[in-house]
């Protein structure tokens, strides 16, 4: 099988109905790299992640694999076994367990009738570890909570078992505690499996722990790419997001701080 880790979006021009929402964007997702995408609502972050995904169609532009295959000439079940999404939208199905979900995972390297997958067994039962859900394996979904269902998606994207890995919002639901071993878990997997690891994430704080690259985006631009140090400054958030942001940097990293109208207040009180 060809080395297809990484993805590479070039001039993407994606719309809804007759409405253009992202204007041309170049984004690179990298073998053993974090790239996280942020911006306000409606910035154009997820719709370009379907985009790579091809969930969406493009009106123009190209997304192709670092060897210059167009993926859009690949087989569903090809292109699935090099690229994995974990969408924001999923079903919640009901009358199946965990178990039964998470080897959704496993579709693309089924032939008829779920047979030719020998290592299936093994790997839906390594992703239930990683997402911590493998002890509710015979559990039915529907009994679940919201953050449990994100974790068991999560799973299912992991047993896709692909070399790249497109995540939209992966920390959604999750206490903090599992919002912790994700970002912990994506960067395990780029730092120890060269997976390239695509992400949409509305908290700036955590994207700046866990990012190699940031990609900031603004109606449907990008506004500013590069290292952390580099996308997140207080001139950039502030701008973007419409409000002032400070960012404080010390030895522990990067910390961004909304100034509230209420902070405000009392800053100029206790002056």
């Amino acid at each position: 099988m060809p080395d297809r880790a990484g993805l590479r979006g070039a001039r993407l021009r994606l719309s809804y109905r007759d409405k253009e929402v992202v204007h041309g964007a170049d984004l690179a997702v990298e073998p053993g790299r974090v790239t996280v995408l942020i911006g306000p609502n409606g910035s154009g972050k997820s719709t370009l992640l379907r985009g790579l995904a091809r969930l969406h169609r493009a009106d123009a532009g190209t997304v192709s694999f670092p060897d210059g295959t167009d993926s859009s000439t690949l087989h569903p079940k090809e292109f699935a076994r090099s690229v994995a999404l974990l969408s924001q939208s999923r079903p919640a199905p009901g009358g199946i367990t965990v178990a039964d979900v998470v080897a959704y995972g496993r579709h693309p390297y089924r032939g008829r009738f779920r047979h030719g997958d020998a290592e299936g067994a093994a790997v839906v039962e390594r992703a239930m570890k990683l997402c911590g859900v493998e002890h509710m394996a015979d559990r039915g979904v529907e009994a679940l909570s919201g953050g449990e269902k994100q974790r068991v998606w999560f799973a299912t994207a992991l047993a896709q078992d692909t070399d790249t890995l497109l995540l939209d919002e992966p920390t959604n639901h999750l206490d903090l505690r599992y919002q912790m071993e994700t970002l912990d878990l994506v960067r395990d997997l780029a730092d120890d499996h060269g997976t390239a690891v695509g992400v949409v994430l509305h908290d700036l704080n955590q994207a700046a722990a866990v990012a190699d690259t940031i990609v900031l985006l603004h109606g449907g631009e990008i506004r500013a790419a590069g290292t952390p140090d580099e996308v997140l400054t207080s001139e950039n958030l502030s701008d973007v997001y419409g409000i002032a942001i400070d960012v404080d940097r010390d030895e522990g990293g990067l910390t961004c701080r909304p100034v509230s109208r209420h902070r405000s207040r009392r800053a100029l009180t206790a002056a």
